[in-house]
């Protein structure tokens, strides 16, 4: 069985390659469980998949220097722009897809952090609309 170590992720929000502020991103997606259990179901539950949804989580690290990553993110705030991510920042194939869609930029933390830490932004985004994957 192939093993990973995610060593170059590559994360693209609003066509801005963040990889150089980017700690870890996590894409995560999922469907709605409808209950359709009948008693012709002789007493076994029965779901269908409903409405898929999604979600980007982020960690930056942060920098507020000008055409830097707060300067991109911040304008973003309250807006629906597409993302795409992939495992490696290599070329886009069957061993490295690229998953692709809209996200909502609903917070943006500029300053977070106590006395000697990094200024870190963690944040989860949600999709909106269809995230595809391809690989190429």
């Amino acid at each position: 069985m192939p093993k990973m170590v995610l060593l170059a992720q590559y994360v693209s929000i609003n066509a801005n390659v963040l990889n150089s502020y980017t700690r870890k991103a996590e894409l995560t997606t999922e469907v709605e469980e409808k209950d359709v259990t009948t008693y012709t179901s002789l007493g076994w539950k029965e779901v269908l998949g409903g409405i898929k949804s999604g979600e980007l989580g982020c960690e930056f690290l942060q920098d507020v220097a000008a055409a830097a990553l707060d300067s991109i993110m911040w304008p973003l705030l309250g807006t629906v722009v597409p993302f795409e991510v992939r495992a490696d920042q290599a070329a886009v194939g069957t061993s490295n897809p690229k998953y692709t869609g809209s996200i909502l930029i609903s917070g943006w933390n500029p300053i977070t952090g106590s006395v000697g830490d990094e200024n870190t932004v963690s944040l989860n985004f949600p999709t909106s609309g269809a995230v595809v994957r391809a690989t190429a």
